[in-house]
């Protein structure tokens, strides 16, 4: 059976939240289309700790070396991306770039030998085969613009662990003129891609 990793950033309440609501839109419709199961990481919820020298250390150190838990977290992380065949991450962009919760996430599921590896010609993901959906929504900044540092960001860093089917659904520049409609555009796009 496949596995949805449904991966949440918003500091806000699902009710309030935009991006939560369009991740919800395609976690449901691809749920009810494949009968996969979800794993929902909500990472505002979570309190991720940061990566700090000691648990840098540990998550160099074989599994079987380790004196320490400090690699703990970052061990539950990957082993539900590893877990997932498709992964939502539904998120906003705060001041330009993605929250830190979720560059948190990333700096702890970034790991040499697991999920990428060196090698003669360069880094190599080593999470391939997996599908990946960002639900995004902005207040201002244009997804894809040159200021976006999110949206492309989080595209670059997943395929650099081996996920390079992305697709973005975002609802971007809501604070203007035409967010409803750029909400609703957004939401249907989401419909859409789980029918």
């Amino acid at each position: 059976m496949s596995n949805i990793l449904y991966i949440t950033a918003s500091i806000r309440s699902d009710a309030e939240s935009i991006s939560r609501g369009i991740g919800q839109r395609l976690v449901e419709g691809l749920a009810a289309k494949t009968g996969a199961s979800v794993t929902t990481r909500d990472l505002a919820a979570n309190d991720l700790p940061y990566v700090s020298a000691e648990r840098f250390a540990a998550n160099l150190t074989p599994a079987a070396e380790r004196t320490a838990d400090l690699a703990a977290i970052a061990d539950t992380l990957i082993a539900e991306l590893q877990d997932a065949d498709t992964i939502i991450i539904a998120s906003p962009v705060y001041n330009f770039g993605p929250p830190a919760s979720l560059k948190a996430w990333a700096d702890l599921v970034a790991r040499a030998g697991t999920t990428f590896r060196y090698t003669p010609t360069g880094p190599e993901g080593l999470l391939t085969g997996k599908t990946a959906y960002l639900a995004i929504a902005t207040g201002g900044t244009p997804v894809g613009a040159e200021f976006d540092f999110m949206s492309r960001w989080l595209t670059f860093f997943l395929g650099f662990i081996g996920i390079s089917d992305v697709e973005v659904i975002a609802a971007d520049g809501i604070m203007g003129q035409d967010g409803t409609a750029k909400i609703a555009a957004a939401q249907e796009a989401a419909t859409q891609l789980a029918a």
